[in-house]
């Protein structure tokens, strides 16, 4: 490394690293955007309001793929944060395990509410199973055998 930088090389330095941190920030914004989806998703999921879950699962996807978008910007500029700033790496596990917590809280609400809507799916099975073994609804109409007509009075 020289020892002197020349200002177009520590303009590119700063610019690597404003753009790494916005980054950083973005998903951070977007994971705790997911843990508020994930939240309400988990009050719509108790309520049994397919609409409204189905919203909710397209929000979901949307931020998720937000999420994958920025990672993969993330990743090559985080490389070259590491080459440009090496005295300062300690920052970047600090960063990403602020990240990784996140991560895990999202996991662990994702898998909280597919456990909450198996088991309303569960319950929705046994109800129209239910609804299935009742004698009233099996039983035919008592005009159901009655026939056709077949004889036709012209006269009047």
């Amino acid at each position: 490394m020289p020892a002197e930088l020349s200002s177009e090389e520590v303009a590119r330095r700063v610019a690597v690293l404003k753009r790494f941190r916005e980054l950083l920030v973005q998903q951070r914004d977007k994971f705790r955007d997911y843990l508020t989806v994930l939240d309400k998703q988990k009050d719509v999921i108790e309520k049994g309001d397919a609409d409204a879950l189905s919203a909710h699962v397209e929000i979901e996807e949307g931020i998720v793929s937000e999420i994958l978008a920025i990672q993969k910007v993330v990743d090559p500029l985080e490389s070259l944060y590491r080459n440009v700033y090496p005295e300062r790496e300690a920052e970047v596990p600090r960063l990403k395990q602020a990240l990784e917590e996140l991560k895990t809280e999202a996991v662990a609400r994702s898998k909280r509410n597919r456990e909450l809507l198996s088991k309303r799916m569960d319950d929705v099975r046994s109800e129209i199973r239910s609804l299935r073994g009742n004698p009233f609804a099996s039983r035919r109409s008592v005009y159901a055998d009655a026939g056709e007509a077949s004889l036709v009075d012209l006269k009047g």
